[in-house]
């Protein structure tokens, strides 16, 4: 196991837990999001993987994973407390575009999304992007690191290749560790928060 993996450990949801809020899990296709959702999941999470076969080749782009052999097909689901009263249910969607019918239900009601890029294939997240903004849902952009060789891009040239607003978050984070996908969920919940805010100061 690599010294940054975390295991889930499952916990009984807490008894001063008063508020539940939806939180989407986007991107492209091999960007994370399975392992995003299992990391900081405090129950065993939902998948919903198939193994992949000789029907996705040409259709899925392995070259950046080639030792990926699963795939979701539906969405994965975690559940992770954000505080004593808050807790934060996740579903994860499936990255590639024949899985597109699923996306809305994993986002129709969603508190906030995060959108996790893989700067291998980072036009692999404008659909994602796009889809995100169309339903006009908060969300922060999580860099997934998945090697030494991921930090050779700038936060600024993450945000200048996806053509991001000023105003949404880009960050980096490491989709095996749950404190680093805790600090996403932390400044994505930040981020709603700010947006509220700022719409209730101009109403």
């Amino acid at each position: 196991m690599d010294s940054t993996t975390c295991e889930a450990v499952p916990m009984p949801l807490a008894q001063t837990a008063s508020r539940g809020v939806k939180i989407a899990v986007a991107g492209g296709f091999g960007a994370g999001k399975t392992t995003f959702v299992g990391a900081v999941s405090e129950i065993t999470p939902m998948r919903t993987e198939a193994e992949m076969t000789a029907a996705s080749i040409g259709t899925d782009d392995l070259s950046a994973t080639p030792s990926k052999t699963m795939t979701t097909v539906a969405f994965d689901f975690g559940r992770a407390a954000l505080s004593e009263s808050m807790v934060l249910y996740l579903f994860g969607a499936p990255g590639q575009d024949r899985f597109k019918f699923v996306w809305d239900t994993v986002l129709n009601g969603a508190l906030g999304a995060v959108v996790l890029v893989d700067t291998r294939r980072v036009e692999d997240s404008f659909p994602s992007l796009d889809l995100v903004e169309d339903k006009h849902l908060p969300y922060v952009v999580a860099h997934n690191v998945f090697g030494h060789e991921d930090r050779a891009h700038s936060l600024d040239d993450v945000r200048d290749a996806l053509q991001m607003a000023p105003g949404v978050p880009v960050m980096r984070c490491d989709a095996r560790d749950r404190q680093s996908v805790q600090h996403v969920l932390i400044a994505l919940v930040q981020h709603v928060i700010r947006l509220a805010e700022l719409r209730e100061g101009r109403a």
